[in-house]
């Protein structure tokens, strides 16, 4: 059983996804830090991040993996690596390129069928795109000014005024949401839930009913 959770930043994914796992007793992948990984093999080898080509090239020559919540490309950690500013500065860019996101996704989709098909998976387009028939799919969001201030606590930026990363926020969500190939958008059948003025544990209640509920109806 998959259950996808998609939404922008600053809505709760990452932590809400491992808080979930734990309680089901499930693995988590955090799909934004492979595409993260894929940005850090196109530097690493001076890659033109205005070129599909040799993006692609450099990405498809490294290996990107995911173990125990880590985020390793070609067998090292790069889980602080991935959070660099120069890193979030491009990693919409990479990710924009459907051939990268064909590879990326394809590696996404192996690493769940290597832990039996079941996972609580992480991500813009997993109910979309990543897997389409996922049971559960969840997508969150929140108010503006609470995504801003919940960012500014995050170590990636910390050092940021929030008038920065209220003009960042919204320049990756047009991003996400604009790009040709897989959008930054809920799938028609997802549950929304808005976290503004909820405690991740209310949040994992949330969706702990919906996963019972599709239960109950014999959708898992």
């Amino acid at each position: 059983m998959v259950i996808a959770i998609d939404g922008p930043s600053g809505v709760g994914k990452s932590t809400v996804t491992r808080r979930l796992a734990t309680v089901m007793g499930l693995e988590f992948l955090d799909t934004g830090a492979t595409y993260r990984a894929a940005t850090i093999a196109a530097l690493r080898t001076g890659a033109d991040l205005t070129d599909e080509d040799t993006v692609l090239a450099a990405v498809t020559a490294s290996e990107i993996a995911y173990a125990d919540g880590t985020i390793l490309l070609d067998g090292e950690s790069v889980a602080e690596e991935v959070r660099s500013d120069a890193v979030t500065k491009n990693a919409s860019a990479v990710s924009a390129f459907p051939r990268v996101r064909e590879h990326v996704v394809e590696m996404q989709r192996r690493w769940v069928s290597d832990r039996g098909g079941s996972a609580v998976v992480e991500g813009r387009d997993i109910g979309t795109v990543v897997f389409p028939d996922a049971p559960v799919k969840i997508f969150l969001t929140a108010d503006p000014e609470v995504r801003a201030a919940r960012r500014a606590g995050d170590a990636e930026a910390a050092h940021q005024a929030v008038s920065d990363i209220v003009a960042d926020l919204n320049r990756r969500d047009h991003a996400d949401s604009t790009r040709k190939t897989s959008p930054l958008r809920p799938a028609a059948d997802s549950v929304e839930v808005n976290t503004s003025e909820m405690g991740i544990e209310e949040v994992v209640l949330e969706i702990l009913e919906v996963v019972a509920d599709r239960f109950e109806q014999g959708r898992l």
